[in-house]
C-alpha cells in the first residue's frame, strides 16, 4: 500500500514537471513575440523556473480552496499562444479556474471562451512603439530597476535600457559597476549573463547594451550621441526634488521625460501607481513615484476607506535602514540617524502618512504616522492604526482584502497572504507594493489595526516601473477583467 501511494505521489509530481517544463517556453514566446505577460493569480511567469510554475498553480487552492492542475491550465496557455494579441498581462490561473469550476463550467468550447474573455486585445496586434530608458544612478533602486527592465529584453521590448548615468570613471569602475548588477546580498545573483564592453565603455547583459556614461550633471549629457532619442530619464540619485533640479534633465539632448525614486516637491505630481496613476498625463515631463512607504500604505487605505470609510488614523513603519544611515556611529545632520544601524532601533520621522493626500486627497489631515528603523538590509512593515466609520469584524476585512488583492483594479499593488509564519525575509522580491498578513489583522468594533509588509526596494521599483510604462504612453490591460 504504501508503495503504491508512493509511486502515485512520484507520478503526480513527474506529471506537474512535465507540465511546467511544456509552458516555459510558450510563456517566453508569448511576451518575444506579442509583449503578454503570463501569471497565476498574480504571480508572474516571466523568467520563471518550473518549479516557479507549479508553486504558482499551488497558489490557487489556498485562494479558492479547490486545485487547479497544471494540466487544466496547459490547455489554456496553448490556446493564448496560438492568439493574435496585443501587449497585455493574462492571468491564466484565473481564466483555467473560471472555465473548469467557474461561471464557464458548463461550456465546453475553450477557444470560444478565451474569443470572449480576450476580446479587447483579440486580434489587435502590437501598434506601441519602444521608449528609451536611461537610469541617473546606479544605487540600490537604479540596479533594481536595471534588473526590472533587462528581464524583459527581446525583440519586442518597449522598454529598452540604453544608459546609465553615474560619477567616476575611474579605473575598474565598469568592472565594479557590472559586478554590482551580477551580484546582491539581498536579492541574490543576476539572472542571466553579463560582460563588460572596455572599448565602447558598456556593459552587456542578456542581450542588452547598456551605455555606461560619466557625468556630474544631467545638462551636460549627449544622449544622442549613443543613438539614445527622447528618452525617459529615471533619476535614481535623489538629488534633486523639484521641477528646476530635475529639470536639468530635459536640457541634455535625447531626453523627453524624467521620473523621480523619491518624493517630489512643490508642485511635482508624486504618483502611487493603481492609486492615482491616471493623474499622468501625456503632457507630464515630470513626475515623481513618491517613497516606498507611501507605495506600500496608500493602496490599502485606499481600499479601506472606500469600502468602510476611515475616520483617521496613525502608520507607525518598521523600516529597513538605508544608504542614509551610518554603518557605525558618527555624524548625521539627523537626529539619531548617525547611530550605528546595524545595532540600532532607531525612532525617525516618516512623511509617508502625510504624502498619501498627494496620491489619495480624501485622506487629507487624517493621518500621522513616524517611523523606527530596524537593523535588517531590506522589507519593511507598516502598522496601520485606523478608526473607521462604520464597525466590521477580522474576517470581513480579511475576506474584503483577499478580494482586492485577487480581483481589483488594484491586484498589482496589494498582495495577501495567510500564513502563520511569514517573516520578512519571505517578502524579499515581491512584485506587490505590499503583502497584508491577514493573520496579524486586529478588529474591534470600529478600530483596526492591519499589519502590511512591503520590500521597500524591489517591490518599489516594480510600482516605478508601471509609473514610466505609463509615462511612456504604453497600455498593458490585465485580464480577465
Amino acid at each position: 500500500m504504501n508503495q503504491q501511494f508512493e509511486q502515485e505521489l512520484q507520478n503526480s509530481w513527474q506529471e506537474r514537471q512535465e507540465y511546467a517544463e511544456m509552458m516555459l517556453p510558450l510563456i517566453g514566446k508569448l511576451y518575444r513575440n506579442h509583449a503578454v505577460e503570463i501569471s497565476v493569480y498574480g504571480r508572474p511567469l516571466l523568467n520563471a523556473s518550473a518549479i516557479d510554475v507549479i508553486k504558482a498553480h499551488r497558489k490557487v487552492r489556498l485562494h479558492e480552496g479547490i486545485k487547479l492542475r497544471l494540466r487544466e491550465s496547459f490547455p489554456i496557455l496553448e490556446a493564448i499562444s496560438k492568439m493574435q494579441l496585443a501587449p497585455a498581462q493574462i492571468d491564466i490561473g484565473k481564466l483555467a479556474f473560471d472555465f473548469h469550476y467557474g461561471s464557464a463550467v458548463d461550456q465546453d468550447d475553450l477557444q470560444a471562451y478565451l474569443n470572449d474573455k480576450l476580446s479587447t486585445i483579440d486580434g489587435r496586434g502590437d501598434d506601441q512603439q519602444p521608449k528609451d530608458v536611461v537610469l541617473y544612478g546606479f544605487g540600490r533602486i537604479g540596479r533594481l530597476m536595471a534588473r526590472l527592465l533587462i528581464e524583459r529584453n527581446g525583440m519586442n521590448n518597449k522598454l529598452r535600457l540604453r544608459a546609465i548615468v553615474v560619477r567616476g570613471g575611474k579605473e575598474g569602475d565598469l568592472e565594479k559597476r557590472a559586478s554590482l548588477l551580477r551580484r546582491d546580498s539581498v536579492h541574490g545573483p543576476f539572472n542571466g549573463s553579463i560582460t563588460v564592453d572596455h572599448e565602447r565603455q558598456a556593459i552587456k547583459a542578456n542581450g542588452a547594451f547598456i551605455q555606461v556614461i560619466y557625468a556630474d550633471s544631467p545638462d551636460q549629457i549627449d544622449y544622442t550621441k549613443y543613438g539614445i532619442e527622447n528618452a525617459i530619464v529615471v533619476d535614481n540619485t535623489g538629488k534633486w526634488r523639484d521641477r528646476e533640479g530635475l529639470g536639468l534633465h530635459l536640457k541634455a539632448k535625447g531626453t523627453a521625460k524624467a521620473i523621480l525614486t523619491a518624493p517630489g516637491k512643490g508642485d511635482i505630481k508624486n504618483i502611487v501607481h493603481g492609486v492615482n496613476h491616471d493623474d499622468i498625463k501625456p503632457e507630464d515631463t515630470i513626475i515623481s513615484a513618491a517613497s516606498c512607504t507611501t507605495n506600500a500604505i496608500t493602496p490599502v487605505l485606499k481600499a479601506l476607506d472606500e469600502e468602510y470609510g476611515i475616520e483617521n488614523g496613525h502608520v507607525e513603519t518598521v523600516h529597513s535602514y538605508t544608504n542614509d544611515q551610518n554603518l557605525i556611529d558618527n555624524f548625521h545632520k539627523a537626529e539619531r540617524r548617525g547611530r550605528s544601524a546595524p545595532l540600532n532601533m532607531v525612532i525617525t520621522e516618516t512623511g509617508a502618512a502625510k504624502a498619501v493626500a498627494k496620491a489619495y486627497p480624501q485622506l487629507e489631515g487624517k493621518l500621522t504616522g513616524n517611523a523606527i528603523r530596524v537593523p535588517t538590509p531590506n522589507v519593511s512593515l507598516a502598522i496601520l492604526n485606523l478608526n473607521l466609520a462604520k464597525e466590521t469584524d477580522k474576517l470581513a476585512v480579511n475576506e474584503f482584502l483577499r478580494n482586492t488583492a485577487l480581483f481589483s483594479p488594484l491586484q498589482h499593488q496589494i498582495d495577501y497572504t495567510a500564513s502563520t509564519e511569514i517573516v520578512s525575509t519571505d517578502v524579499v522580491g515581491s512584485r506587490a507594493a505590499s503583502v497584508v498578513d491577514s493573520q496579524a489583522t486586529i478588529v474591534a468594533g470600529n478600530r483596526i489595526t492591519l499589519y502590511v509588509w512591503y520590500d521597500n526596494e524591489f517591490g518599489y521599483s516594480c510600482q516605478v516601473m508601471r509609473c514610466v510604462m505609463d509615462m511612456a504612453g504604453l497600455t498593458f490591460p490585465t485580464l480577465p477583467a
